[in-house]
Parts: C-alpha cells; structure tokens; sequence
C-alpha cells in the first residue's frame, strides 16, 4: 500500500480512472454486440440503426484512450462491408 499521501491520492486517482475506462471499454463493446446480433439475424435495416447509433460511441471512446484508433477503424470497416453484404 502507497505511504506518502501523495502517493495514496495516485492510488484513489488510478482506481477511478480504471473504473470510468472499463465502463467505457463495456458500453462500446455492447454496442458492438447489438451490431453483431442484427446482422447474424439478417435484419439490414436493425443492423445499420445498430451500426449509426454505435459510431459516435466507438469514435470518443478512441478519442478518449480506450482504444486504438486503427481497431475501431478496422471494426466500422469489417462491419459496414458485413452490413452491406446483407443487401
């Protein structure tokens, strides 16, 4: 355990900071789950309402340090083309 109060604040500060960036990390990947749901079912229309409410969520989670950039990137890529494959 941390000794100087200095250091007991880092720890208060890390432990929050831990848990608002695994609450995020969950909120995005839920909304992904949503997206991969309406596509297993087929739905196009479910799928593209699934995938625009998700976006600005997995934009300002990267903004935000949870993920990297070139992984959401690569997910809205891989998901649209499954959405559009649904046609």
């Amino acid at each position: 355990m941390a000794n100087s109060a200095g250091s007991r604040k880092r720890a208060r500060q890390a432990e929050k900071r831990r848990q608002q960036n695994a609450s995020l990390r969950s909120t995005a990947r839920t909304y992904l789950k949503k997206i991969f749901a309406a596509i297993e079912t087929g739905d196009k229309a479910a799928a593209e309402a699934a995938f625009k409410t998700a976006q600005p969520v997995l934009d300002s989670s990267v903004n935000k340090g949870i993920f990297h950039k070139n992984k959401i990137a690569r997910y809205k890529s891989r998901l649209s083309t499954k959405i559009k494959a649904l046609a």
